[in-house]
């Protein structure tokens, strides 16, 4: 594993998680990103290790290797400051608690199958980016 790439975790059936990854792909200009199911081995052992309970947290998860990671609102928020220009004008988003984030975020992720479908099995990458790809 790169120890400098941020891990994005990802629930790997959910047709909107896989969008929102293939539109993080898309804006990384920079290469920060590295992807891992969560639903996969590496996902399960990451997981595991910081002791996140994924009956509260299933959709989005970003870990940076040795120092925090992140979930629901947050996560995102960190992901699109990533992503420099006018993305960063997002983390004026952090001024509303995350308490109240959340309960938006949570509302859309446990509609999401429903709303947006969901695969048999994960995302499959294709050849190009499949070094993006973790586990």
């Amino acid at each position: 594993m790169e120890e400098e790439k941020k891990i994005i975790l990802f629930d790997g059936v959910c047709n909107l998680c896989n969008g929102a990854i293939q539109f993080i792909i898309r804006r990384d200009k920079k290469d920060v990103f590295r992807y891992a199911a969560l639903q996969s081995d590496l996902g399960a052992q990451l997981i595991k290790e910081r002791g996140i309970d994924t009956s509260k947290v299933d959709s989005f998860i970003l870990i940076e290797p040795g120092m925090a990671y992140y979930i629901k609102s947050d996560a995102a928020l960190e992901i699109t400051k990533n992503f420099g220009g006018v993305w960063r004008s997002f983390q004026i988003f952090k001024w509303i608690p995350s308490s109240f984030r959340n309960v938006i975020y949570d509302f859309v992720a446990r509609n999401r199958y429903r709303w947006f479908g969901k695969k048999d099995q994960c995302m499959v990458p294709t050849p190009e980016l499949q070094a993006k790809f973790l586990g």
